[in-house]
């Protein structure tokens, strides 16, 4: 694979390059429209690939937030054309990487010296490379390690790169500038912290020691003599990434055994830690050759307050979520209504919400869920549809919910894919007795 030699990393390089792929975008259009004349039954799947392959290759080198956005929204397979999502999930573990030179200037920078002088051996060509760090091979006294180095600027062109993201994420989720910047800050603050990697460090113990009683599942150790705030030290973990995993898998047990260990892991968090890794994608767990799943990163993690927490999960339970005053106040708390809300906006918002909430906890329902139940898939994917072109609420405020909807939806919507991909049937009270 290509390396990179330079990242841009001021305002000026970043938003030039963001320009070059707006102008790509424009001739694509130009040349959608040319055909489509000549052709009336042309769909828009050339277009779509056109695009989705020229805003990667834009995002792609500029690294960051940026691409981390193209990450996130490789997760709404439901959300977004098909050729979006394969060429964004590229963002997930696929990249192409710093070379060599750069990493050694990066390293140096960071950590104070050069990477061949901190550790037995280093290996300069990287392993995996994502939106935020690459990974690379080392050993030290005997130990497999894994350094993962922080691209450089990263952290310092967040608030410019939102900026400019801004537009399309209004456009695209329906909502109104004036009131949609608590959903921008919660994203900021959230890829601050995962650029502190003093903070992941400390966050990957905490939670990796918390659920080290949860069967299958194993976390790297972390040396924080030997991390700082843009480079992490931790075990080289052997293993393939889930992904790769679910596609070759073809034994039912082991699929349910992985599917079961990472459901645990999840509602261990959430209902136990009031805190959970909130990034589920494919890159971020690997199943080991002796069939435990890894867990192997701990960036984003997401803070449940009680007051969000008590008023979202008591709408699991159907007889709440059925009973309509109860309901109605559940709603006001999760900032979904409000008291000034006309009549038809109370009842257009609370059919939306009551629709998302059955879907969403439809698990929650039985002893057992099997993950590949298609009339629970296609009650998802018909959700997405019909709200995604619903007329109506083009018209309407799409600023709806409290800003723990952002990381929560994204967490629930990530592991059921990741539990679809597995074909996994999981026990859904197990985790009761971790608690």
């Amino acid at each position: 694979m290509k390396t990179i030699d330079k990242i841009p990393t001021g305002k000026l390089g970043r938003t030039s390059k963001l320009v070059q792929t707006g102008v790509k975008i424009g001739g694509n259009y130009l040349k959608y429209y040319g055909k489509k004349a000549f052709n009336s039954e042309l769909t828009r799947e050339e277009l779509d690939e056109d695009n989705a392959t020229d805003i990667y290759d834009g995002l792609k080198s500029l690294k960051g937030s940026a691409l981390k956005v193209a990450q996130m929204l490789s997760m709404e397979k439901n959300l977004l054309p098909g050729a979006y999502v394969e060429k964004f999930s590229l963002a997930q573990f696929s990249v192409p990487p710093l070379s060599a030179p750069l990493v050694r200037k990066t390293f140096k920078k960071y950590q104070g010296d050069y990477p061949e002088n901190l550790y037995d051996t280093f290996a300069t060509q990287s392993v995996n490379a994502a939106s935020i760090g690459q990974v690379h091979k080392a050993t030290k006294d005997g130990k497999k390690l894994a350094v993962k180095i922080q691209y450089p600027g990263v952290a310092d062109s967040i608030s410019s790169d939102l900026a400019m993201v801004k537009p399309i994420a209004l456009k695209m989720f329906n909502l109104q500038a004036k009131d949609s910047e608590k959903y921008f800050q919660e994203v900021e603050g959230k890829l601050l912290e995962e650029t502190d990697y003093i903070l992941e460090v400390k966050q990957s113990k905490e939670i990796s020691e918390a659920c080290v009683q949860i069967p299958n599942i194993r976390f790297p150790k972390y040396y924080e003599a030997l991390s700082s705030e843009r480079i992490i030290t931790m075990d080289w973990m052997d293993g393939i990434h889930l992904s790769d995993f679910a596609k070759q898998n073809e034994d039912q047990e082991l699929a349910d055994r992985i599917g079961q260990a990472l459901w645990d892991f999840y509602m261990f968090q959430i209902h136990g830690l009031k805190q959970v890794h909130a990034d589920p994608h494919p890159g971020n767990f690997m199943v080991s050759k002796d069939d435990k799943l890894i867990a192997i990163d701990f960036g984003c993690i997401k803070q449940i307050p009680e007051d969000f927490y008590e008023p979202y999960f008591s709408l699991t339970n159907r007889e709440n979520l059925n009973n309509e005053d109860f309901f109605y106040k559940r709603l006001l708390e999760l900032e979904i209504l409000n008291e000034n809300d006309s009549e038809k906006e109370k009842k257009f918002f609370s059919d939306m919400f009551y629709e998302m909430f059955t879907m969403f906890s439809t698990p929650f329902q039985q002893e057992r869920f099997d993950f590949t139940d298609e009339k629970f898939w296609q009650h998802l994917t018909q959700l997405s549809e019909k709200y995604s072109k619903d007329p109506e609420l083009r018209r309407m405020n799409g600023n709806r919910g409290s800003r723990h909807f952002l990381y929560m939806s994204r967490t629930f919507f990530g592991l059921y894919n990741l539990l679809h991909d597995l074909k996994a049937n999981v026990d859904i009270n197990k985790f009761r007795a971790y608690l």
